[in-house]
């Protein structure tokens, strides 16, 4: 079963993602995911610099796609998008691609991409949809967090033929985009003079109850769970359904908790002592809802 590090979140300075992605080249993952998904105002790194980061993970053996954005509200975000879909043409080393809205999947289908990945915020939940994806040249489909194991195991077996299928297994849950950056709200800024204070927040704003329990996360235009979602404990239910797992990023003990999958997936620690072990490395509790079909900041055991 394959390892795949999702792309980065968040936003961390220059040289602390130069850093993280030169440990990364240096693990057991299979496939790395590039770009910036979340806010176009984001420019630490751009696309060059993300492409010259694909180059040095694919120098390491790893299979490299680039993310495009979940939110596309401008003509320089559709030039970024234009140039990541025409990567080839542009003489770049032509990585692969994940399609996260419509316009980039219609762009990929107008370039004859035969071989690009149906992001998650994609949204897709039956079979319909994702057997449209795959006529129009998709042949990896990285599952919506919020789809349950029960759900995904209907999905795939109505389709005409298999396609590779990737479930979000580790971080913090992406829940939806918003035209407005509740981190700027947060510090009493407008959007486009926020100052990038995200820049100083390397794993979001905990969002709290009046009673003071984590609730949600603030990321930019991001809305994300408070609790990290982690299947560590549901392995063998999870690799009857999925080809590849995806771990996203978070500040701090990311490649730990990518060797604490990889000794679970090959067998040198059990499912449940390698969930144990990842209690400590984690910025808030695990929850695993959505895969058992519950609310998603549960954690569901099975009697």
């Amino acid at each position: 079963m394959k390892l795949a590090l999702g792309p980065l979140l968040y936003y961390w300075p220059r040289q602390s993602v130069l850093d993280f992605y030169a440990d990364i080249a240096e693990t057991s993952v299979d496939s790395v995911y590039l770009g910036e998904t979340v806010c176009s105002r984001r420019h630490e790194l751009r696309l060059d610099d993300w492409l010259e980061v694909g180059e040095m993970l694919a120098a390491a053996d790893k299979e490299v796609v680039i993310s495009t954005q979940g939110l596309i509200e401008s003509e320089s975000d559709l030039k970024v998008l234009r140039r990541i879909v025409r990567q080839s043409a542009d003489g770049a080393p032509g990585f692969r691609v994940e399609a996260n809205d419509m316009g980039a999947v219609r762009l990929l289908g107008e370039a004859g991409a035969t071989d690009w990945v149906a992001g998650p915020t994609l949204n897709i939940f039956n079979p319909a949809t994702l057997q449209l994806m795959i006529d129009a040249g998709a042949t990896r489909w990285a599952v919506a967090p919020e789809m349950s194991g029960e759900a995904l195991a209907a999905v795939r077996a109505a389709l005409a033929a298999p396609v590779e299928t990737e479930v979000f297994a580790y971080g913090r849950l992406p829940l939806a985009h918003s035209a407005r950056c509740f981190t700027a709200r947060h510090f009493n800024l407008q959007k486009d003079t926020c100052e990038f204070r995200c820049l100083a927040i390397m794993d979001g704003i905990t969002l709290r109850t009046r009673e003071g329990e984590p609730f949600l996360t603030l990321n930019g235009v991001q809305t994300q769970s408070a609790r990290v979602h982690n299947l560590l404990g549901d392995l063998p239910a999870v690799r009857q359904n999925a080809e590849v797992l995806r771990i996203s990023p978070q500040g701090s003990d990311t490649r730990r908790v990518v060797e604490l999958f990889r000794a679970a997936l090959d067998d040198a620690q059990t499912p449940a002592a390698a969930l144990a072990a990842s209690r400590e490395l984690m910025v808030e509790a695990p929850c695993n809802g959505f895969w058992h079909g519950r609310a998603g900041a549960e954690q569901y055991v099975a009697a």
